[in-house]
């Protein structure tokens, strides 16, 4: 069962679906849903001895594409709906014990193009306003499956956090005539502390009004929306700068580190957006070697974000981790 809820004190939907209290939950690792499938062995999602990037549906979705009928009526003040819309996993190599930072360049170069055909094609779906590409990365924030892998989510809506990013662009945009995050990125570039990496076409900083300690955005360098409006040169300028950004985190305190990363693009609804900005943006639970960052009350109560660290330390530590480019050149 898969419906969507109206919370009518946030004005904003919530998704229910009950049958994901079954999902697979850490399994061992000879017992991998997302590994290929070893003969005579434990059937996985993939029937295959190996692979290279593979995309199937959820098997546990939060949104479906023939949802049924809610579980309970609706009234004026609790609208309720179907949870109409998609639910992908993208495997991101058939080796279990990787990580998109480990990936070749190449690998990742593949991934941006899966990402975009994924875009363009759930885009097309009547049902789905809103496309949005994620990773979930380390038990630290809940990951029940260690194969590398991250999701994608097309909502039949477009969903609060987004709704709000573009409401405040667009704003900007009417008021001053200028891209709200084209400014911040020349803002940052000013400022000069908080720069992670660069290169031709993108860039990766942490912000100015980080809420993580590490949080890092990478934004295209170019005024563009979405996957789909990069050229082949954009799209391996953006692998580049994800493996640089993903590697210096794991150097930081000598790990694989745990983060969400999730990609902001324009809406799918047909409406125009051209205020928009295209942009990655990580969150790791990390604030220190041996500590997490925890959403507490003043977070999830109220929705105000404490962050324990200055921005401008945090930049200067992940910058001393980002590779040379004579580091970089085994993986080009």
């Amino acid at each position: 069962m898969s419906e969507l809820r109206w919370n009518p004190l946030l004005g904003e939907w919530v998704a229910t679906a009950t049958h994901r209290q079954d999902r697979t939950f850490l399994p061992p690792k000879d017992f991998c849903p997302l590994c290929p499938t070893k003969k005579n062995g434990f059937p996985t999602e993939v029937a295959e001895k190996t692979y290279d990037i593979v995309v199937f549906e959820n098997r546990f979705p939060s949104l479906k594409r023939t949802p049924g009928l809610p579980a309970v009526e609706d009234s004026d003040l609790y609208p309720v709906e179907p949870g109409q819309g998609l639910c992908e996993v993208i495997l991101y190599s058939p080796n279990h014990n990787t990580s998109l930072a480990e990936e070749p360049l190449s690998q990742i170069e593949k991934l941006v193009r899966v990402w975009t055909d994924r875009f363009f094609k759930a885009s097309s779906l009547s049902f789905v306003d809103y496309v949005f590409i994620f990773e979930n990365k380390g038990e630290e924030i809940g990951v029940t499956i260690h194969h590398p892998h991250g999701q994608l989510y097309g909502y039949p809506f477009i969903p609060p956090k987004i709704k709000q990013e573009l409401d405040q662009c667009r704003q900007h945009m009417n008021r001053l005539g200028t891209c709200l995050i084209c400014d911040i990125i020349k803002e940052e570039f000013s400022n000069g502390q908080r720069i992670i990496d660069q290169n031709k076409h993108f860039v990766a900083y942490i912000p100015f009004f980080a809420r993580w300690p590490y949080e890092v955005h990478i934004a295209s360098k170019k005024h563009l929306q979405a996957l789909t409006d990069l050229s082949d040169v954009e799209q391996k300028a953006l692998a580049k700068i994800l493996k640089s950004v993903t590697s210096a985190y794991d150097k930081l305190f000598d790990k694989s580190f745990p983060y969400m990363m999730v990609l902001h693009q324009r809406p799918t609804d047909g409406d125009n957006y051209d205020y928009y900005h295209f942009h990655i943006e990580f969150y790791p639970p990390m604030r220190a070697a041996n500590k997490l960052k925890y959403l507490a009350g003043s977070e999830t109560g109220a929705g105000v974000f404490i962050n324990d660290t200055l921005a401008e330390d945090k930049a200067k530590e992940l910058r001393k981790r980002v590779r040379k480019p004579s580091e970089a050149g085994a993986s080009k």
